[in-house]
């Protein structure tokens, strides 16, 4: 992508600002859903604990709403690998890249 800005990184790895910021946005979204479900289990663990009929009901919805939230952590973590992999092959297609890595041998890192 020509003229967006590049990100260096301390060991060399320059990528593409929207690459990097698509990366920060799932990270955070996956951050806030475990945030989330610490809250859930430290309510389902209390629930639990009380032996309160009501409370015990009220555990269904919130472990339910603790498996929808996982499933979503995993959804995310599988479209960041895909992106990934993605613009890795991108960058083996010989196409322009908007990344260089520096080692031995120097390999490309694209962005898709």
């Amino acid at each position: 992508m020509e003229g967006d800005t590049l990100s260096s990184f301390g060991n060399g790895i320059q990528i593409d600002n929207k690459v990097v910021q698509n990366f920060q946005k799932s990270f955070v979204q996956v951050q806030n859903i475990l945030d989330h479900n610490r809250l859930l289990i430290n309510e389902i663990n209390q629930n639990h604990e009380s032996r309160v009929p009501d409370n015990l009901s009220r555990n269904v919805g919130l472990i339910r709403e603790l498996n929808n939230n996982i499933r979503r952590v995993v959804d995310l973590y599988g479209d960041l690998s895909s992106s990934f992999t993605k613009s890795m092959e991108s960058s083996s297609d010989g196409d322009s890249f908007t990344g260089t890595l520096h080692s031995d041998t120097k390999k490309r890192i694209r962005s898709s």
